[in-house]
């Protein structure tokens, strides 16, 4: 197709083709999970399965792709779905409108987590370890600026363990047995909030589970995020890549 044509110079037209029979999953379409899935499209990937249950509010149009004034209210897996299609058409698009509590993903070739929610994540990860199908992890974009301090490492060679989001995740997968063999976008920023705040989060899942957690809002701004989530994108297309 002519829209992939700039790829194609670079990485082949075989690679091309390679990549239109790919199977990606996105776990969250905020800022870090927004940018990864159009990445992803961009560079051509076949199928995405994208999950998220939220709806665009205006404190993410600051940072997220998807939110503008006039999407506040609608669902990120709609807004998704036709800005994906309109990218290109012949994706096919999986939708996940939903709080993930459990291992359906459609049996996806990679999987991009960007969820925000320490419990989910976990789980996530412990179950990608599980049935063997390679992850890439977004390990804290929040409560920083400077998106040259981004690097891409296995999760046991983070270099900041202090940062209590990551410690708090590494410890908990210490405990399932995970110590390494997970790929995480890091940042070697000092995190930094000038107020903690914090608030109740009541989530009824698809199956009428009821979820009630307290939610960490961290400081957001408008660069770590999105690249941290073409950071993953381009991991993961280079994992599919012959000859790179």
């Amino acid at each position: 197709m002519e829209i992939f044509s700039r790829n194609c110079l670079y990485w082949g037209y075989s690679n091309q083709e390679i990549l239109k029979q790919k199977h990606v999953a996105v776990f969250g379409l905020g800022g870090v999970g927004g940018f990864c899935a159009e990445s992803l499209a961009r560079a051509g990937i076949g199928e995405l399965t994208i999950i998220d249950f939220d709806k665009v509010s205006t404190s993410n149009i600051n940072r997220q792709i998807i939110a503008l004034n006039s999407t506040v209210g609608m669902k990120k897996t709609e807004l998704f779905n036709n800005r994906l299609k309109d990218i290109n058409p012949d994706i096919k698009i999986n939708i996940i409108d939903d709080f993930y509590t459990d291992n359906d993903f459609w049996n996806a070739d990679y999987v991009a987590d960007a969820i925000d929610t320490m419990r989910s994540k976990i789980n996530l990860i412990e179950t990608c370890i599980n049935k063997n199908i390679p992850i890439i992890s977004s390990m804290g974009a929040g409560n920083r600026i400077d998106p040259t301090k981004l690097y891409i490492c296995d999760i046991s060679e983070i270099e900041n363990k202090n940062a209590p989001f990551v410690s708090n995740i590494i410890y908990q997968l210490k405990k399932r047995g995970i110590e390494k063999g997970i790929t995480v976008v890091a940042s070697r920023e000092k995190p930094f909030v000038r107020e903690k705040v914090s608030e109740l989060e009541k989530v009824t899942t698809k199956n009428g589970e009821n979820i009630e957690f307290t939610k960490i809002i961290p400081a957001s701004t408008p660069f770590v995020a999105s690249c941290a989530g073409i950071f993953m994108a381009s991991y993961i297309t280079k994992q599919f890549l012959e000859g790179f």
